[in-house]
């Protein structure tokens, strides 16, 4: 199974000053040790992710992007700060060794984390698995995310890392004008989204610490045995609603992404990979939960939230901003997601 991760030259657009950064590590990291050689992860569409190899560990670096950014996008302070505080916990996620904010380093805002070794898997179909390893896999997922939504708040310092309550209220509101800021179409489906979700917010109120980006391919799973070792991508994490993550993870039962597919039309049962119902079971064994009401809203919230996202990523394409060269493909995928979250509660 391939790793699904292709590592290329800093692209021209994300290229900074090595030596700055090999000084501030070698004064900041402890044990750094040159020579640092850099290359870039074709991935992270948002925040640009570098491979930083030396001759005895590699380390990765998240960094913002550079141009004109959207409003309190691209938080890196924020993803190294919810990590750092998770390593205290069961949550598998990398150990963190620094955050640096001074821009005149290397042009942006960024920080460093260890590599974890193993699998990026981007296809929810893990094609080339025997079905007991697909199944294996889903669960381990399934369980990370548990953990991560039974974490307790205030015990590891992460109280004051978004405000408790109104989560979908919030949400709702941030990506509308997030969507408002990066919209380049009239798409009316999109719009239906956005007059419907406020008027039919769910009564459960809960809060704990949500991912915001949480799917098989933000996780490494390790080299050879089906475990989830490290969870990725923390940019879009705050206190929410846990149900926006489950729904997120489960968008993959609903469409197939136009690169890395889905699990529309898969047969499960020879495959191993768990029903919609069976991995939402699951999780609801795991955290307590008797069930989950009201489960097409959730699901409508999701695919409106990740197409406000896509049409930011489409946005910064055009504008030479993104950091792969599919954002400029996104056009319709943006309006195929607000259609199919429309369709989920237009009934």
């Amino acid at each position: 199974m391939s790793d699904g991760v292709e590592i290329i030259p800093v692209r021209e657009m994300h290229k900074f000053n090595e030596g700055a950064l090999f000084d501030y590590l070698t004064e900041n990291v402890d044990g750094f040790k040159g020579p640092l050689q850099i290359s870039q992860f074709q991935g992270g569409q948002s925040n640009p992710t570098f491979l930083l190899h030396t001759p005895e560990r590699d380390y990765v670096m998240r960094k913002k992007p550079p141009g004109n950014l959207l409003p309190s996008a691209h938080a890196v302070d924020r993803e190294y700060r919810v990590i750092s505080a998770l390593q205290q916990t069961d949550v598998p996620v990398p150990r963190t060794f620094c955050l640096c904010e001074d821009d005149s380093i290397i042009g942006t805002a960024f920080y460093i984390m260890e590599k974890v070794d193993g699998r990026i898997i981007l296809s929810p179909e893990i094609q080339g698995s025997e079905p007991s390893m697909r199944a294996a896999i889903y669960d381990s997922l399934n369980d990370a995310l548990a953990k991560l939504h039974n974490v307790d708040i205030d015990a590891v310092g992460l109280s004051d890392f978004g405000k408790k309550g109104n989560y979908f209220e919030r949400q709702i509101g941030r990506w509308t004008k997030q969507y408002r800021a990066s919209q380049t179409d009239n798409l009316e489906a999109m719009e239906n989204l956005i007059k419907w979700l406020p008027e039919n917010l769910p009564d459960s109120d809960d809060s704990t610490i949500v991912h915001g980006d949480y799917r098989l391919g933000n996780v490494i799973v390790h080299p050879t045995k089906p475990e989830v070792v490290a969870v990725l991508d923390w940019e879009l994490s705050t206190i929410g609603h846990p149900l926006s993550d489950l729904a997120y993870n489960c968008m993959n039962y609903h469409y197939m992404h136009p690169r890395n597919g889905g699990l529309v039309g898969v047969d499960f049962k020879a495959t191993g990979i768990p029903t919609e119902q069976e991995y939402i079971d699951a999780y609801c064994k795991r955290t307590g939960r008797a069930g989950i009401d009201n489960w097409e809203f959730y699901l409508a919230f999701s695919l409106f939230r990740t197409a406000a996202i896509v049409q930011g990523v489409y946005k910064r394409g055009l504008d030479g901003n993104a950091s792969s060269k599919v954002g400029e493909e996104y056009a319709v995928f943006t309006n195929m997601l607000a259609t199919l979250g429309w369709q989920k509660v237009d009934s």
